[in-house]
């Protein structure tokens, strides 16, 4: 049965797409006899015409991407836009490794493990930019031997690493 003319005033009522619009297959017949918007409005009341829910896109795909990104998939070099400072910004990288140091420095300093000229020299030189991590200073300092003793170059090393279960 065609019914273009009828999908077509439904749609303009609707305010939508032809597509959109659906009839109740059983009342073919009276929606066929409807020729004016205040008919079609009428079949509409009634619940004989009806519009279809409108089609989206789907995020399923995108969920599924999420969880993989929030897994760390998905993060190689080709997955990549924007510089190395766009993705993390440089100097907040460097806020983040410079109060590292001068926390380990001011502790070293307050268990009196180093003597504040050698406190002094350090913190200039992590200021600098000298030191890449905390890491970094403790290796430097064993090879300067800034260290009273080897006992307490012991006991720093063994409070600052992480041990394997906390990993």
């Amino acid at each position: 049965m065609e019914l273009t003319v009828q999908r077509k005033l439904a749609a303009s009522v609707f305010r939508c797409s032809p597509k959109r619009v659906w009839f109740d297959p059983e009342q073919l017949s009276t929606i066929k006899e409807s020729v004016t918007k205040q008919d079609m409005t009428t079949l509409i009341n009634s619940g004989v015409v009806r519009i279809r829910p409108m089609r989206g896109v789907s995020r399923g795909r995108a969920r599924e991407r999420q969880i993989q990104r929030s897994k760390g998939l998905r993060r190689g070099k080709g997955s990549r836009k924007g510089k190395k400072g766009a993705r993390l910004n440089q100097k907040e990288a460097w806020i983040s490794r410079i109060r590292v140091q001068r926390q380990f420095l001011a502790e070293l300093r307050d268990k009196a493990v180093i003597a504040p000229a050698v406190y002094q020299q350090l913190y200039i030189k992590s200021k600098g930019g000298f030191f890449r991590s905390k890491r970094h200073i403790k290796i430097y300092m064993e090879e300067k031997e800034l260290f009273p003793n080897k006992v307490q170059a012991q006991v720093v090393r063994k409070k600052s690493e992480p041990t394997k279960k906390g990993r």
